[in-house]
């Protein structure tokens, strides 16, 4: 769910939590696994039913590799973790992110 106020983005923490569960291809069933939890407190959360505590919140945010100030919808950064790349690599991967985001301020 996408929610515009003026020029103000928000978007809810269940919108965020799907987004980020399907695009690494995981299940709820699979994300409930990693937290110790229910299928159904996975789809509690997307729908907007429930909130997480804090602690499920941070382990969220680890299994997913954003902020939870991302996940709460503070922050509209995402991380991309480089750690275990080559100097060179890591270089080229953020020359790489500098370059698309010049584009797409054009």
């Amino acid at each position: 769910m996408l929610i515009v106020e003026g020029d103000f983005e928000m978007v809810d923490f269940g919108a965020r939590l799907r987004l980020l569960r399907q695009s690494k291809g995981m299940t709820q069933k699979q994300v409930a696994d990693k937290l110790s939890l229910t299928k159904s407190v996975i789809s509690a959360y997307e729908t907007d039913v429930r909130l997480p505590s804090y602690d499920i919140l941070i382990k969220i945010a680890a299994i997913f590799g954003v902020t939870t100030d991302y996940l709460l919808g503070v922050s509209y950064k995402q991380l991309v973790d480089i750690s275990g790349l080559s100097e060179s690599d890591s270089r080229m991967i953020l020359s790489l992110i500098n370059r698309l985001k010049q584009e797409d301020e054009r």
